[in-house]
């Protein structure tokens, strides 16, 4: 029999190698900055085409390398920074030269110029799929320029996957924040094509923060509370974000030693220290700066780097919620005393000298409440009838318009059965402003008013976007929508879908949107909460898929819109209600998957009395 387990080709070894380091356009951005960071740039130019499809360009002013090197620096497992396993775990530096490259190398086309100070000329080298094409000697400026083009070129499977081009840039944007919220005293710059997206100038580490997310335009500088702890165990820095700038889509960031990180355990410290603070379902923003020692902490708990182990989590967590908690107390996030005086009493200074005396009231001792005189005043006859003339013309109107064989099928107790409605005795009534109840021939009838409209509502979206038949009801002053850039890439991706519910929205400048018109269902003034926290889902579920997008929109326009629990109902909007409930395809259920109706039996009810 013969042998069966063979070594792979460097070709193939390098593509299993890229799969697990490039696993998006992102990724590549994030590997070629961090490398340009480590060769101590002071300047940092990223250039993108096509979602970084079709380009990924990263120019520095670095160290640059030299032809040795360069040719190094794409042979798997070079790298400049470890020496033996022990450097693996006392590493401060983002990555190393010749980690990512040959992972890049082996799924795109390659292209290097770089140069070193000393050096009178750099190199060029041209690779494609792990195979080199050229090298040779050429005039460039100092520093690394790296040009990553045609991005899994090789590998179609892996490009069928990749997503729309907004979602791959909103990627990228991520990435990007990562690196620059790090590094203020680095000057940064993004492109896609020859537009301009950021130009980060060299500052302070609030400057960046701002200037990443456009604060000072929102005229929002103050909303960032510093931050600062120092242990034996860990040193903390960077600032937290006062709680009446809480949002559902908050900037939320924990960087270890200059490098980002997930750490849902020190999240929930934060979030401790904020309770009681902020509403629920919004979270507040933080950019929160840890140095440790790295012996301490395992950064290879994933493959991206992103997830760390600390030797002592738990006491660092009361240090983190110690400190966030010191901020808000610090700053008087709590209510404080107003001692304004305009418009208060005058209470005049007590003098010991003066007599104080009782108030002196003065009364008539011959009024008679009840005597002669209140007879002449008599309350107007009030003609109340003719309010009532056509009373039971319309209520015999109103009543929903079911007939005496019509029945509906509803679930109780797990099965499902047919109840038959009585026209005679559909009078309906709200329990505690969250139910409606009705008589059928069976017992009573609850139906949860919110889940119900919300069905409602919801197949009324999805029949405009498929229908593609909206009818907007124009705002006399249209409103303007300022978002951060990521909000901006989302919009850009379902503004088409939001005008086929009933929005009229147009662009009005950067990352700035006007809307012109709301959908009869959305109420004028609550369209911008509405519309930001669509963005915010539409960010986290990274929705691609255009059916997806458009349900997505849907749901979330239903849910915010529809009658919530506690509201008060008219008689009218409970007929109207009822009757909508009816001619929806699946009463039963609301779009969630959550019950609608119920049905308390007659003999139920019976037992309750025996």
């Amino acid at each position: 029999m013969t042998d069966i387990i063979n070594l792979l080709p460097d070709s193939v070894a390098n593509q299993i190698a890229a799969g697990e380091v490039i696993q998006r356009p992102a990724s590549v951005v994030k590997e070629l900055m961090e490398n340009s960071i480590d060769a101590l740039a002071t300047k940092i130019q990223v250039i993108l085409k096509d979602g970084g499809n079709t380009l990924i360009q990263v120019i520095d002013n670095g160290k640059g390398m030299s032809e040795t090197d360069a040719r190094m620096s794409f042979e798997r497992h070079a790298t400049s920074k470890i020496k033996d396993a022990d450097d693996l775990f006392s590493l401060r530096t983002m990555g190393f030269r010749g980690e990512a490259l040959p992972s890049i190398a082996a799924v795109a086309q390659v292209e290097i110029k770089t140069r070193r100070e000393e050096d009178s000329l750099g190199v060029f080298i041209e690779i494609a799929g792990t195979r080199v094409f050229k090298q040779e000697t050429v005039m460039c400026e100092k520093g690394t320029n790296i040009a990553v083009k045609s991005l899994f070129f090789n590998v179609p499977a892996r490009r069928r996957f990749l997503k729309s081009q907004s979602t791959e840039m909103m990627h990228i944007r991520n990435e990007f924040y990562r690196i620059v919220l790090v590094h203020p005293e680095i000057e940064f710059s993004l492109f896609d094509g020859k537009n301009e997206l950021l130009q980060l100038p060299e500052t302070t580490l609030k400057g960046r923060i701002e200037h990443v997310f456009d604060l000072a335009r929102k005229k929002m500088e103050q909303q960032l509370l510093p931050v600062s702890a120092n242990s034996q165990l860990i040193d903390i820095k960077g600032f937290v974000g006062r709680p009446e700038f809480a949002q559902k889509s908050a900037n939320q960031y924990f960087f270890v030693n200059n490098r980002y990180m997930r750490h849902p355990y020190f999240h929930k410290a934060v979030m401790v220290a904020y309770e009681k603070l902020i509403k629920p379902g919004e979270n507040p923003n933080y950019f929160i700066y840890f140095d440790v020692d790295p012996h301490s902490i395992d950064v290879n708990v994933h493959p991206s780097k992103t997830e760390i182990k600390f030797e002592n989590e738990q006491a660092i967590w009361s240090i983190i919620h110690a400190a966030v908690r010191e901020t808000l107390g610090k700053f008087q996030i709590a209510p404080s005393l107003d001692f304004d005086q305009e418009g208060n009493v005058d209470i005049p200074v007590l003098d010991s000298k003066s007599v104080i005396l009782p108030p002196k009231t003065s009364f008539n001792p011959q009024y008679n409440p009840f005597g002669s005189s209140s007879s002449q005043h008599k309350r107007p006859d009030l003609d109340w009838e003719k309010l009532y003339t056509d009373f039971d013309k319309d209520k015999n109107r109103l009543k929903p318009a079911f007939t005496n064989d019509e029945n509906v099928i509803i679930e109780t107790d797990s099965t499902q059965t047919e109840i038959s409605l009585e026209p005679t005795k559909t009078e309906l009534f709200q329990f505690k402003s969250s139910y409606i109840c009705t008589s059928v021939k069976s017992g009573m009838m609850l139906i949860d008013q919110h889940r119900a409209h919300f069905r409602i509502l919801f197949d009324r979206f999805i029949k405009k976007i498929e229908n593609k038949k909206s009818f907007s009801q124009q705002v006399l002053f249209p409103e303007i929508l300022e978002l951060d850039p990521n909000e901006s890439e989302a919009m850009n991706t379902i503004i088409d879908d939001l005008n086929l519910v009933g929005f009229d929205i147009e662009p009005f400048g950067k990352n700035t949107f006007s809307i012109n018109g709301v959908p009869s269902e959305v109420g004028v003034g609550s369209s911008i909460p509405l519309i930001k926290d669509l963005l915010a889902s539409v960010i986290q579920s990274e929705i691609d898929v255009k059916k997806k997008v458009q349900t997505q929109i849907a749901l979330h326009l239903a849910r915010q819109t529809a009658i919530q629990s506690g509201q008060f109902m008219s008689q009218n909007e409970m007929n109207q209600l009822f009757e909508d409930l009816f001619q929806c395809e699946n009463h039963l259920y609301s779009p969630d998957g959550k019950i609608i109706m119920t049905v308390i039996r007659n003999e139920e009810i019976e037992r309750k009395f025996r």
